[in-house]
């Protein structure tokens, strides 16, 4: 019997996937347990649609970010920060800071967690600041440290 695994079964397999079952095992475990339905052409259907839709938004979504990285790339950031005589800031710049100034200079809404620092800048000058927008999806952003 085929069925419709409404969650994951161990063993089986995975929510959304039509599995060949035995009939027993399907009418007398999966299904009561609310696990499976059986599988019909319209829900296989529909079940494909499903599929065919997420993976045009996953599409969407790795296009979106390979063009937000190319407008990245071609951009650059100035903070002004308090500093010291030899170039040393007062505090750090974290990738906190840099999200905002990206929002307030460049307008694109990124979320502090995909930019990465190895540590927080204490120092006058300029850096290459990795950002990992998507997965495989990575931009450069040049942020310019200028004291105020």
């Amino acid at each position: 019997m085929k069925v419709v695994l409404l969650q994951d079964v161990k063993g089986l397999g995975k929510k959304d996937s039509v599995v060949e079952v035995n009939d027993g095992y399907a009418r007398n475990y999966l299904i009561p347990r609310k696990l499976a339905v059986p599988a019909t052409e319209g829900l296989e259907k529909h079940l494909k649609e499903k599929k065919e839709a997420e993976q045009k938004k996953k599409e969407k979504e790795l296009e979106a970010a390979k063009d937000l990285a190319s407008k990245l790339e071609k951009s650059q950031i100035i903070i002004k920060a308090k500093a010291g005589e030899n170039g040393k800031l007062f505090g750090s710049i974290t990738n906190k800071e840099i999200a905002e100034e990206i929002k307030k200079q460049l307008g694109f809404d990124i979320n502090k967690k995909k930019i990465e620092l190895d540590d927080p800048i204490k120092l006058i000058g300029s850096y290459d600041v990795v950002i990992r927008l998507y997965q495989g999806v990575v931009a450069k952003l040049k942020v310019h440290v200028t004291a105020s």
